[in-house]
């Protein structure tokens, strides 16, 4: 479970679309599946989810002063959690 998610990923667009649509967005490891991804978050925060989006994410591309250099991918998931279901985003923190 720990190494399918990373953490929790904060930006202004996720705290936006997170609040009225109980979505969570989560770094996660890019070699992990919808399904694995799903029963991580249900089996450590025990929450019941809906749907699963994922996206991978390319590096940005970077100059310093030795040539150009690449940050590394990574994956972001979106999870949708049921209506009767509750995350407290404090505890993730």
């Amino acid at each position: 479970m720990y190494k399918v998610i990373l953490g929790q990923h904060i930006t202004e667009k996720s705290a936006s679309t997170g609040g009225e649509s109980n979505l969570v967005v989560f770094k996660v490891a890019p070699d992990s599946t919808k399904v694995e991804i799903k029963k991580a978050v249900q089996k450590l925060f025990l929450v019941d989810v809906e749907d699963v989006r994922v996206v991978g994410v390319k590096g940005k591309l970077r100059r310093t002063k030795h040539g150009f250099g690449k940050r590394s991918d990574w994956k972001k998931a979106y999870v949708r959690l049921s209506t009767d279901s509750n995350l407290d985003l404090a505890v993730i923190e």
